[in-house]
């Protein structure tokens, strides 16, 4: 301590100030607090009391105080280390961490050894975001003190934010192992256990915790995030409002509450979960894009983008959100916005970034190369290390192949639609089948009826995906079949465990997986030609005819109603397209509209996706010189009811880069003709396979030209258009599209023939199936 020379007032100030330290080291701060503010009121410069009674203020909370009587200090002595140590403390407890990092540095300009003003760096660098440095700063500390505990765990959060997870978990258990049980520690453990998706040792890291301080906010918050991770949403919801019970007002709760409702199909109540959690904070960048993927859910297609703009506007980079923008803009025919984001990711994707949902570039149509190329991308994002592979038992041979098909969609969706009979048409002699559904239950019909079709059902809803894999493997599944791929509700992660010996992608997704763990992708000559093989991680199944399956049993309602009941006009031709809006692209639209000129009278019958799609598709008529009525727009109905208002148009006309598959099914089985044109992808060949399979081969066309004349040629012929009608109601009975039996033996030998492989333990190859 420095002293003012002096007299006998300056020897009572030196033992006060003695006095004082004293007390201020025992703990007793009010009488410290009292010793030291009578030395100022004497002198108020004394440097040794200001700065002491700055760092009293700290200790007792009151950072304001301490900051400012500590800056006073400092004008007086600015090289005390001491001092600008204690400043630097002060400010990082106001959250001023950028003025903290100044002081602490300055410290460290006066004195190069200073731990502790090393390790107050490294804190405020890790809390400004600056990982490395503040990796460095730690690194600097333990160099000099190799067992100083608080190091080791900042360290590892330090590491946990720059990705290298496994390094950040050795160095939470160094810091463990110096301080047993300490629930910082623990908590930051869990997180990066969490990260790495070890998501049963996370939760003991939490679990450790709190069995010993059980009202956590915050852990809690942590356990409730990891449970949702593990899909077991139920014990994620009650344990987030357990947090929320203790701490109303933090965010990240009701943010990993609505991720939970989200996965639970409880859509309302997550958005305003996320809405609660953007209230408390507002630049909330995770929640405001969920928020977004949630809306996207209900068809709120215009809130959905307001809330990705928010976040492009707050982070232009962030994963994920500018292709889910695009996907809306596209959703909502709103073309000029929808492209220039494409393009403006399409370099990024290209350089590897990985930033965008698969789905997207299926939706604006990428060609197969560039979907595998992007779709890669995306895989090293989501499945960034390799999960080990539950534990195998030895090859069976003989007896029944055990198939399990995984999905969300086991309720009221096309899936469930298109595959009910083929689940029950399986060979119980050569076959046991295995329904895994982690989608709601609507208690629909179609439902109970997928339900019953199945050997055993297992509702995983409840499960994480290492929990639905073990279970699979516990049943004994010789292959595994994706229903889902990169579709809303997917479950990919179940299959990274390889919980079956064979792992197979089918329906739900018409591309490459991108994925080692998917070995096979059930196709046919049209939609997966083996010339593009390498555009699929997967090995090429070609089934012999089409391989989108039907159920020959669905029920057409038999009262069909009048023309004007569904609002088309009582005479004229009538067009038709019910595929979703996002298939609907300008060149497509433009050939819709000449056919409407050059067919007097006609109309063109389509779903109504959204008032907003509905406004720009009647704008874009107009801007094409057609009366917008011309334009029908048709409600969602039930499936019988839908499937008979078919029989009251004239023409299908299919969309591209992406067709009609399930709606073009629906066409044919009502029996409505479907003009398509062969795409160059997966998704825009569906119409031609099924055409061929259904003997009308002769209604696919090979551009865009072709197609706009067939349509034309047939409206204007009704002789031509009725002999097509004529086959085509006859082809329905008689060839393969609509055979399920047919199809089911097909694809049963598909299983066989992949399953032969393996038990010969051979490699997956590309097969084609032979009628």
């Amino acid at each position: 301590m420095s002293f003012p020379p002096g007299d006998s007032q300056q020897a009572e100030i030196a033992g006060r100030l003695q006095r004082a330290v004293g007390l201020h080291q025992r703990g007793q701060l009010a009488d410290a607090e009292r010793e030291y503010a009578e030395i100022l009121r004497r002198l108020p410069a004394q440097f040794d009391a200001l700065q002491l009674l700055g760092a009293l203020k700290v200790q007792q909370g009151n950072f304001g105080d301490g900051a400012d009587l500590i800056s006073r200090a400092l004008r007086i002595n600015p090289r005390s280390a001491r001092a600008l140590l204690n400043l630097g403390h002060a400010l990082a407890c106001l959250d001023r961490h950028a003025e903290a990092v100044g002081s602490f540095e300055r410290a460290l300009e006066v004195q190069s050894e200073y731990p502790q003003a090393q390790q107050g760096l490294g804190k405020s660098l890790l809390s400004l975001g600056r990982y490395e440095p503040a990796l460095a700063s730690f690194d600097r500390v333990l160099r000099t003190q190799p067992n100083h505990i608080d190091a080791h765990g900042q360290r590892g959060m330090a590491l946990a934010h720059l990705g290298r997870d496994t390094e950040a978990l050795d160095a939470l258990d160094k810091a463990l192992a110096l301080r047993a049980g300490d629930p910082d520690i623990l908590n930051g453990r869990g997180n990066v256990l969490r990260s790495l998706q070890r998501y049963d040792e996370a939760l003991r890291s939490f679990d450790a915790v709190l069995a010993r301080s059980p009202d956590s906010p915050r852990v809690l918050c942590n356990r409730g995030a990891t449970l949702a991770d593990m899909d077991r949403c139920t014990e994620a919801i009650a344990c987030l409002d357990r947090a929320l019970a203790l701490q109303p007002d933090m965010a990240e709760a009701h943010y990993n509450r609505a991720n939970a409702l989200r996965k639970t199909g409880r859509i309302g109540d997550a958005i305003a979960s996320y809405d609660r959690a953007l209230a408390l904070a507002p630049g909330y960048v995770e929640a405001l894009h969920n928020r977004g993927s949630a809306l996207e859910l209900e068809f709120r297609f215009e809130e959905a983008i307001a809330s990705y703009e928010q976040v492009l506007a707050l982070r232009p980079d962030n994963p994920f959100t500018a292709g889910q923008c695009a996907l809306c803009h596209l959703s909502l025919n709103d073309w000029p916005r929808a492209f220039v984001l494409k393009q403006v990711l399409d370099a990024r994707l290209d350089a590897g970034s990985g930033d965008v949902e698969p789905f997207v570039l299926v939706a604006f149509g990428d060609e197969p190369a560039a979907q595998l190329r992007r779709t890669r991308g995306y895989v090293g994002r989501r499945f960034p290390r390799e999960v080990a592979p539950l534990h195998q038992p030895p090859p069976r041979f003989g007896g029944k192949i055990r198939v399990a098909y995984l999905s969300s969609d086991f309720r009221a969706h096309p899936v469930s639609f298109l595959i009910a009979e083929l689940l029950e048409s399986h060979d119980r002699d050569r076959f046991e089948i295995t329904g895994v559904s982690f989608g709601a239950d609507d208690a629909s019909e179609i439902r109970t009826r997928i339900v019953k079709s199945f050997d055993r059902f297992v509702d995983a809803r409840a499960m994480g995906d290492a929990q639905v894999a073990a279970r699979i493997a516990e049943i004994g599944a010789d292959i595994a079949i994706d229903l889902n791929g990169y579709t809303a509700g997917n479950r990919m992660g179940i299959f990274a465990y390889r919980p079956a010996p064979l792992q197979v992608a089918y329906l739900g997704y018409p591309a490459t997986t991108g994925t080692a763990f998917i070995d096979y992708i059930i196709g046919d000559r049209l939609v997966t030609p083996l010339e593009e093989a390498d555009c699929y991680t997967e090995k090429i199944v070609q089934l012999p005819e089409c391989y989108l399956v039907s159920d020959s049993t669905r029920e057409i309602a038999r009262q069909v109603p009048a023309r004007t009941e569904v609002g088309l006009p009582q005479d004229g031709f009538v067009f038709c397209c019910f595929n979703n809006n996002y298939k609907i692209t300008p060149p497509v639209l433009d050939v819709w509209m000449r056919l409407l000129h050059a067919v007097d009278g006609s109309v063109l019958w389509l779903v109504v996706g959204n008032s907003a799609a509905r406004a720009t598709l009647e704008g874009a008529a107009r801007e094409r010189g057609i009366d917008p009525q011309r334009l029908v727009f048709a409600e969602r109905v039930k499936p019988e009811d839908h499937l008979a208002r078919h029989r009251l148009a004239d023409l299908f006309l299919d969309t591209l880069p992406y067709n009609a598959h399930t709606t073009a099914s629906d066409a044919l089985w009502a029996g409505l003709p479907l003009v398509t044109c062969l795409g160059s992808n997966f998704a825009g060949r569906v119409g031609a396979s099924l055409l061929h399979a259904v003997g009308l081969p002769d209604l696919v066309t090979r551009s865009l030209e072709e197609y706009e004349a067939l349509a034309r040629t047939l409206a204007l012929d009704p002789a031509a258009l009725g002999a097509i009608k004529s086959r085509l109601w006859s082809n329905r009975t008689t060839h393969p599209l609509f055979d399920t039996e047919r199809f089911t033996r097909h694809l049963e030998e598909a299983y066989m023939a992949i399953w032969a492989r393996h038990e010969r333990g051979e490699r997956p190859e590309n097969l084609s199936l032979d009628a």
